[in-house]
């Protein structure tokens, strides 16, 4: 259903193996084609939380063009959307995004600011001309940030380096995001470092726990460098959310949802929702929290359940 002739079902109900899983297959979409004959209806209330969805999670309601996948998220009550795949978009489409996320008084979330290969030991290993290229692409995604809005942006270690004491790897991660952190600090720019967990979608990764995230953004010691606290990814690696993320607190700067198991909306695996966005509400979070997550259902009924479960879950 083209989203122009969407009447507000949704009146009614009230990003997988890589950081990219979760993205529309056409990422470089322009749809020039959109109709013009608008159709009035009231849009629904905002979220009290400010989640953050991600294009081709309604494209059965709003289509594959990307704007009026903005339009829709914005009619049913979102106010951000991330995109971890924003840095590879043509800069005229990053450009039309970040217009039509103006016009809606929306926030950008979270991309994806720099190529991550699953089985190396990027930054973890020390190797110098694997840091200078790191360093490099963050240099890139500084333009990106002011290209379309955005204050974060993740950032991945990668795999363990195997041969090295963890203690020599970990100072390793450290020095390259303190020099990260350099590139970024005089643009306002936040990296938000992900821990992923092991046992389910990234055996191997050297940052997979949040005491160590605390940690290395405790010896980084800048506003540059915080934590990406993936509900999901930490569901499975540790579990008990709510003392984690207190203890954690003051380095978090970006939240991720999904549900365990499945990577789905919440409402659809073992997570108390509900309470753990009381909990973040009731601590004052007035950042993002990144829909990074698939939808359990195929379908506008899926759609559809996604919006209807997060307005069961959001707090008032």
């Amino acid at each position: 259903m083209h989203r122009r002739r969407f009447i507000s079902s949704l009146a009614a109900g009230a990003a997988a193996s890589s950081l990219t899983a979760f993205h529309d297959p056409a990422m470089s979409s322009t749809g020039d084609s959109r109709e013009e004959t608008q159709v009035t209806f009231e849009p629904n209330p905002e979220f009290t939380l400010d989640f953050a969805p991600h294009f081709g999670m309604f494209t059965n309601h709003a289509g594959d063009d990307l704007i009026d996948q903005i339009s829709f998220m914005a009619d049913a009550g979102f106010r951000s959307l991330e995109d971890n795949g924003m840095k590879g978009r043509p800069l005229e489409v990053q450009e039309r995004i970040a217009a039509e996320m103006a016009r809606r008084g929306m926030r950008m979330g979270v991309f994806v600011a720099h190529s991550i290969d699953w089985q190396e030991a990027d930054l973890a290993s020390g190797d110098e001309e694997k840091r200078e290229e790191f360093l490099r692409e963050i240099r890139e995604s500084v333009d990106v940030a002011k290209r379309v809005n955005a204050k974060w942006m993740t950032v991945v270690p990668g795999h363990v380096a195997l041969g090295q004491e963890f203690d020599y790897q970990t100072v390793n991660v450290i020095e390259s995001l303190r020099r990260a952190a350099e590139i970024l600090e005089p643009h306002g720019l936040v990296m938000v470092i992900e821990p992923l967990n092991w046992w389910t979608n990234h055996p191997g990764q050297f940052l997979s726990e949040s005491p160590q995230a605390y940690l290395i953004c405790r010896a980084v010691n800048s506003p540059s460098c915080k934590i990406l606290f993936d509900i999901y990814h930490q569901q499975i690696t540790e579990g008990n959310l709510i003392p984690n993320i207190d203890k954690t607190w003051d380095e978090i700067g970006y939240f991720q949802i999904g549900d365990n198991p499945g990577r789905n909306e919440p409402t659809t695996g073992e997570i108390n929702y509900a309470n753990v966005f009381r909990h973040i509400q009731q601590k004052g979070y007035e950042g993002i929290l990144g829909m990074e997550h698939g939808n359990s259902q195929d379908g506008a009924d899926g759609e559809q359940a996604v919006i209807d479960a997060y307005r069961a879950v959001d707090p008032t």
